[in-house]
């Protein structure tokens, strides 16, 4: 048994050539869009979750605000180097 605790690593999935008929999702209109780590962060003053979306090296890519409201707003962060 581990001494340590380990982070958990999801597999992204993305559905962007999906068919949108019906309610059934069929497995072929999945890829598999890498892996990522989720750390939930909550201030108890205002209300807000701040959840962050990680890739498997901890680089932040997502950050997504959530209001106790229901609002929610995102952040994308991209670290390419395209000029």
């Amino acid at each position: 048994m581990k001494k340590e605790f380990t982070d958990a690593i999801f597999s992204k999935v993305t559905t962007d050539n999906m068919v949108k008929k019906g309610k059934v999702l069929k497995s072929g209109n999945f890829r598999i869009a890498g892996k990522a780590k989720i750390e939930v962060m909550e201030d108890s003053e205002d209300g807000v979750k701040i959840i962050l979306n990680k890739d498997e090296n901890d680089t932040i890519r997502e950050i997504k605000f959530v209001c106790s409201c229901g609002q929610t707003k995102s952040l994308y962060l991209d670290y390419s180097d395209d000029k």
